[in-house]
């Protein structure tokens, strides 16, 4: 069997070459892959600042500065994942449910044949097509949330599909299991007071950020770990989870959120879900300054990902985890 990894950083620098994950290869050899990267570079799902469409590629850009040993985890991802760039997902600009069709035709196979993609977005609407790949293959999933907006909406300006939307729509077509599925960060102005019941009538749990401050974060991990049990789960992170102050580069910013420290506890503390399918989504690059400080915190969501499917076939938890 081939084995993928990155290009050795002490043979050639890591600001060198062509961008892609980790200076992965580019390649969409799914028969030698265990996890493959994948671009869904579609932001026309988007209620307010337009630009995820670059998020693909600033986050591949951002991530030549990872390694591939995780000290917090214990874990080095390539001794036991072989990883592509598979590259990016066609998409329609512009029309979104001729997105969703392209992006869940390009996803399903990598499901198919056995792979785990890490999806980066993109807007958050592109989680739906994600869904609906992973369910075809995988069955009905359970979902973990990381977000600052539940994105349960029934509709925006009388339309089914974007990105406050698609939840909604993911359990209307049996996607997700909500009895197994929980949102976590939900904060900021809203509409009215229901915004948020919406979530629960659908049979999620929510922990908006105020409960999350409330009970710590060890012990949201635990309620996590609780709902999902030993279901095949999918991950979706909305940057916008991230307090602008370290996530400026986004969509939807709302502040009083999570440092990047504490995103990355929460991501480690998920060691030993069934993790099927994950995303990094609302990445704006033309928001972020000149220091890529949003393309960078989801460059290492993405690299924490990594690490948890590499912890998973492992098989276990880190054996000396400690906190980032």
């Amino acid at each position: 069997m081939i084995r993928y990894e990155p290009a050795d950083s002490f043979v050639t620098p890591r600001f060198s070459g062509v961008r892609t994950f980790m200076r992965l290869p580019n390649t969409q050899d799914l028969e030698n892959a265990d996890v493959a990267i994948v671009g869904a570079p579609f932001d026309t799902g988007a209620s307010f600042r337009v630009g995820a469409r670059f998020g693909p590629e600033g986050i591949r850009s951002a991530s030549h500065l990872l390694r591939p040993y995780n000290p917090s985890q214990d874990i080095i991802i390539f001794e036991h994942l072989s990883v592509i760039d598979y590259g990016d997902v066609p998409v329609v600009p512009g029309f979104i449910e001729e997105s969703y069709e392209r992006i869940r035709e390009g996803l399903e196979p990598i499901h198919r044949a056995g792979v785990v993609p890490i999806v980066l977005g993109g807007d958050h609407s592109i989680a739906l097509p994600e869904l609906r790949a992973a369910a075809a293959v995988h069955g009905s999933l359970a979902l973990v949330q990381f977000d600052s907006h539940a994105d349960t909406w029934d509709s925006y300006f009388g339309k089914k599909y974007n990105h406050g939307t698609v939840f909604r729509r993911a359990v209307e077509e049996g996607l997700l299991d909500p009895a197994r599925s929980i949102q976590v960060g939900m904060r900021g102005p809203l509409y009215d007071a229901g915004d948020w019941d919406a979530s629960l009538e659908l049979g999620f749990e929510l922990i908006a950020t105020n409960g999350v401050r409330e009970l710590g974060i060890d012990e949201t991990v635990a309620r996590i770990s609780e709902r999902v049990g030993d279901a095949k789960v999918y991950v979706s992170f909305d940057v916008d989870f991230v307090d602008p102050a370290f996530a400026p580069g986004t969509g939807t910013p709302e502040i009083g959120g999570f440092t990047s420290r504490e995103a990355q506890e929460f991501l480690r503390d998920l060691a030993g879900l069934n993790i099927v399918g994950c995303d990094v989504v609302e990445v704006y690059p033309q928001y972020d300054g000149a220091g890529q400080i949003t393309a960078l915190l989801a460059a290492n969501v993405a690299h924490e990902f990594l690490s948890l499917i590499a912890l998973l076939k492992r098989g276990g938890r880190p054996t000396t985890h400690t906190k980032p």
